[in-house]
């Protein structure tokens, strides 16, 4: 018998966060139905987007940072 998965399960199966288990039901279930594979498909490409965004902040972020912590020492400092 197929189970029904959650969203959270294939987004689990997405990061491998699944057991070997898991991972053989779900992979049975996308086989068996579209409407979970599109599901995937969407979780898999959002996936991918995510892990291209940069991470790390520009360099206007961390010189505004920096001058703002330096601007709080001076006035501690008087």
């Amino acid at each position: 018998m197929i189970r029904t998965f959650t969203q959270d399960d294939l987004i689990r199966y997405a990061y491998h966060e699944t057991t070997e288990e898991e991972n053989s039901e779900i992979e049975k279930a996308l086989l068996c139905d579209s409407e979970l594979e599109a599901r995937f498909k969407e979780i898999s490409v959002v996936k991918q987007r995510l892990d291209t965004v940069l991470e790390s902040p520009s360099s206007k972020a961390t010189n505004n940072i920096l001058n703002y912590s330096k601007s709080l020492n001076l006035l501690s400092n008087k």
